[in-house]
């Protein structure tokens, strides 16, 4: 097991993750449900803030890990809410609000009822639709939000943005916000697959070149972002410095 799939299977505490996906849903919710779903096996509640669509998406790919989706929700342990009309909730004049936010989001985590004491783990998309809808100063804003309340509660929280980072219309420009406010960026495939083809590809193209991108890259990684996994690292720093 990668560290990548020890992370989502036990994040830290206070962990605050992130992944892009918009190139593929499906990796999103196999990296979703093998978070969601450690958790209830070890008796953590979960509360799952989604689309509909991903909590149809979510809850099949829950039940392909022989966890009985219909038996948790029914305890509650699992808990899905629609993250648009909570969004609605603690929006004020276009910017979250951090008292309408503090009190909307502890009324759904009292909601939930992990087993034995046991803890919370929170998955969270309305950043992602502020963020679709070029909200992104409000994005941000809702981010920091999450994190305080992180101070101040004990759970971990995953979010997710429909970025494609080898889209032809990525922008790196408005990412360092959402780089700083997390504590780790999810790998597309925590198994290391993307990373194998990155270096293969990178050798083929660049040849030489290659082995000093790549401690350029590693030397040039501010110490305040997220954690990030190799590859995506290496793409995201060729997009910005080298887009050629």
């Amino acid at each position: 097991m990668s560290p990548w799939e020890k992370l989502l299977e036990r994040p830290h505490p206070a962990g605050h993750l992130v992944q892009f996906y918009q190139a593929d849903e499906t990796a999103l919710a196999r990296n979703v449900a093998r978070y969601a779903g450690e958790g209830l096996r070890q008796g953590d509640g979960v509360l799952l803030i989604v689309t509909p669509e991903h909590q149809e998406l979510f809850s099949g790919q829950l039940s392909g890990l022989n966890i009985d989706v219909s038996v948790a929700v029914k305890d509650r342990q699992l808990v899905f809410c629609d993250a648009r009309p909570i969004l609605t909730e603690f929006m004020m004049g276009g910017r979250p609000d951090w008292q309408h936010f503090e009190a909307v989001i502890r009324e759904r985590m009292r909601q939930v009822h992990p087993t034995g004491g046991a803890g919370l783990r929170a998955y969270g998309e309305m950043v992602g639709i502020l963020w679709g809808e070029r909200q992104f100063a409000a994005a941000i804003r809702l981010e920091q939000l999450w994190n305080r309340l992180l101070d101040r509660m004990s759970f971990s929280l995953f979010c997710s943005y429909a970025i494609d980072v080898f889209g032809p219309e990525f922008e790196s420009s408005n990412l360092e916000g959402v780089f700083c406010a997390h504590t780790h960026l999810v790998p597309t495939q925590p198994d290391g697959t993307l990373e194998t083809a990155l270096n293969r590809s990178m050798d083929e193209v660049l040849g030489a070149e290659a082995k000093g991108l790549r401690l350029l890259v590693k030397a040039n990684h501010p110490g305040a972002r997220a954690v990030m996994p190799a590859a995506e690292s290496t793409i995201l720093w060729l997009r910005k410095n080298r887009p050629e």
